[in-house]
């Protein structure tokens, strides 16, 4: 544990037991990061073998929301939408219902900025702070501590979250306050839907023009014309068929929605993305929620659905 945790820790120590509300694969992923650089984990969820597993990883695991909420001082959530977030958070056994001091929320969920605006105006009223740093980096990231973080809050509010983030995140960044870290999200996994949607593009044009897809790859990723997609998804879970990223078609049609929602909500044209999402909304035809999202750059275009 570094000096700083130590410190942190020593001041407070009521702080060293995190609460972690959803423990799928992200969720359960963070619980095992924080176990293991020394923090307590209090989880829940409602899946007995997600339960199970964080049992295993060394969490204690309890009945209800509001009984990890009056155990811990700070709670991590990773939940599927904004309405699991306002369940937990506002819902009729959430937090504003616990007779409790302050607590410290993270929701890493991708979520909604006006909903998360909404609710931080509730819980601030009630004493509790919010700050909302959704992720991007998998399972794979959440297992090690290397996620990416896009955090939203006031500045003290983050600054006392830092140790927790810190643990959690290889790369975080303050954004603005409250909300704004989860409209970057959208922004961002809008953009990974976009850029999956043109390297399958420009993969099916070099090779119809005689270039090998790993030779095309090779030289994109030397030029200026590569990117995350190019860079770490074709090499790591398409180009080998592994297709195992661990996220999945459902998750990325969901957050890809939320981005056209926003857009029409800000009045925002977004006449390319918007393309994409009918690409990515079609795309339910061929491809079942729970296949990995990586496999939109099979999907034959002349199926694609879009609207003319």
């Amino acid at each position: 544990m570094s000096e700083t945790k130590e410190a942190f820790f020593v001041n407070n120590p009521e702080t060293g037991t995190i609460g972690v509300i959803g423990l799928g694969n992200m969720g359960l992923g963070m619980a095992r990061t924080l176990l293991r650089d020394g923090f307590s984990v209090i989880g829940f969820d409602l899946s007995a073998e997600r339960q199970a597993e964080a049992a295993l990883a060394g969490a204690t695991i309890v009945a209800s929301v509001s009984e990890l909420y009056a155990a811990c001082k700070t709670v991590i959530l990773s939940l599927p939408t904004a309405n699991h977030v306002r369940m937990v958070l506002t819902g009729d056994a959430g937090l504003t219902s616990c007779d409790i001091d302050g607590r410290l929320v993270i929701d890493t969920t991708t979520s909604e900025p006006d909903v998360t605006r909404e609710i931080d105006g509730v819980l601030r009223g009630l004493g509790h702070i919010l700050i909302d740093a959704p992720v991007s980096g998998g399972p794979a990231g959440a297992n090690s501590g290397q996620l990416t973080m896009m955090v939203g809050g006031d500045d003290a509010d983050v600054a006392r979250a830092m140790p927790v983030l810190e643990t959690l995140g290889g790369k975080i960044t303050h954004v603005g306050p409250v909300g704004a870290g989860h409209a970057v999200k959208i922004v961002n996994n809008m953009l990974v839907a976009s850029h999956l949607l043109t390297m399958s593009e420009a993969v099916r044009l070099g090779n119809a023009a005689g270039v090998t897809t790993e030779n095309l790859i090779a030289a994109l990723n030397a030029g200026s014309g590569r990117s995350a997609i190019s860079e770490v998804n074709y090499p790591k879970w398409v180009m080998n068929g592994a297709f195992d990223s661990g996220f999945t078609m459902g998750l990325m049609r969901k957050d890809v929605r939320l981005a056209m929602a926003l857009a029409r909500d800000k009045a925002v044209a977004l006449p390319v993305c918007e393309l994409a999402g009918q690409i990515w909304a079609a795309s339910a035809e061929l491809l079942a929620d729970d296949a990995d999202f990586n496999r939109i750059t099979e999907c034959d275009p002349t199926h694609a659905g879009v609207k003319s």
